[in-house]
């Protein structure tokens, strides 16, 4: 008499229905985000560009474009002071710097903000107001945008304040 182990093939009929859905769960490549966000600063009305000048005691606005393929998560602006003529790797081009001084009342601003959720596209506009007793110079506004994965993008953009 042969005997059939119900159990092997009971066991067996499991793992390989366990194997299709995982294997069905699986994200594909076209659907992880594996792409770092865009910022444009490149557009008619964006600010600041490399190499501004603004004025202190003033408010300006200002305005980029972030981008990203599956959904964006926040940004953060970072104004300090390159008295030091310190570099950031993203600039592309040099400004005219005044000599290297020591800050007494440096201009500086930290924002973190985040981004309505479920957006691939979303255009920042930030009024920002310079005091007018902070040292005049050069400065580095960096902006940074996080897509929900957490990939970033970092753009350093060379000013004045004047």
């Amino acid at each position: 008499m042969k005997y059939i182990n119900h159990n092997g093939i009971f066991s067996t009929c499991l793992l390989s229905i366990f194997v299709f859905l995982i294997a069905s769960c699986q994200i594909s490549e076209d659907e992880q985000d594996l792409i770092s966000p865009e910022i444009d600063n490149s557009f008619l009305g964006a600010f600041p560009r490399q190499c501004a000048v603004i004025k202190r005691g003033e408010t300006f606005v200002f305005r980029a474009v972030f981008k990203d393929k599956v959904e964006l998560g926040s940004y953060s602006l970072d104004v300090h002071h390159n008295f030091d003529h310190h570099s950031h790797s993203t600039e592309v081009n040099d400004c005219n710097m005044d000599p290297v001084k020591t800050a007494e009342n440096p201009f500086l601003l930290i924002e973190s903000l985040p981004i309505p959720e479920g957006l691939k596209t979303y255009e920042a506009i930030m009024e920002i107001t310079v005091p007018e007793d902070v040292d005049p110079g050069d400065y580095h506004f960096m902006i940074k945008v996080t897509d929900k994965e957490g990939w970033q993008t970092l753009k350093g953009i060379s000013i004045k304040l004047d």
